[in-house]
């Protein structure tokens, strides 16, 4: 959520910054900061402004505070509108790009999680994925990240997705240039000696690729259908 954004949809709804300014309770001139980028838009600020204006999950600040449990995922999943998750209690939105690091941040997820990353590369294709890519690079997540981009791709060329499609499949070469050597998992790493040797006969080619240790592929994802 920057001031370009601002700016944009206060002038979709057609207010001045004097009007906006009054319904958001600042002044004038700190929104007219705002909108030039010289101020950052606070958290109280943002959640007003997720009441004002229809504010996508992938324009909102990247929150400080990681999701750091399955619950939280789950809840942050249901907030995001993941089929899978419509019986949990959405949790507050998160912007989708700090729920697909943190996910991929995991020593053990869940396989019904696991499931639930290439959907959100899917359907937050416009995600910040500077801010991921750059995080995943950070932690040693580019492989898991370009194998769940990969999924993902498939799934828009599944569904006739053009540009999703290629907007994924740029974030993957991208990924491609920091490929790392070492084997990996797709976020279960307390898997046994004997279940890594049976994926790793039995992995698609996709993981293969990405020296990623997991059986998950298109097939499996409800959404993909």
């Amino acid at each position: 959520m920057n001031g370009a954004w601002l700016r944009e949809q206060r002038e979709r709804k057609g207010w001045t910054q004097e009007q906006a300014a009054a319904r958001l309770g600042v002044s004038q001139t700190y929104l007219s900061l705002l909108e030039n980028g010289r101020r950052p838009v606070s958290k109280s600020l943002a959640q007003r402004l997720e009441r004002r204006f229809a504010v996508p999950p992938t324009v909102l600040p990247v929150a400080t505070k990681s999701l750091d449990n399955a619950q939280s995922l789950a809840e942050g999943l249901a907030a995001l509108g993941y089929p899978g998750f419509t019986h949990f209690n959405p949790r507050r939105r998160v912007n989708p790009a700090r729920l697909l690091v943190d996910a991929l941040r995991m020593h053990d997820l869940e396989p019904r999680l696991g499931e639930a990353l290439p959907w959100v590369a899917w359907h937050y294709a416009d995600l910040d994925w500077d801010w991921v890519v750059r995080e995943a690079k950070l932690h040693d997540l580019q492989n898991r990240l370009g194998f769940v981009v990969g999924l993902a791709r498939q799934v828009a060329e599944r569904k006739e997705q053009q540009a999703t499609a290629g907007a994924l499949a740029a974030v993957e070469q991208r990924l491609e240039r920091s490929r790392l050597a070492r084997e990996d998992t797709l976020c279960h790493e307390s898997m046994t000696q004997a279940e890594r040797r049976w994926l790793r006969e039995r992995r698609s080619n996709e993981a293969q690729h990405w020296n990623v240790l997991t059986s998950l592929v298109p097939d499996h994802l409800s959404y993909a259908a």
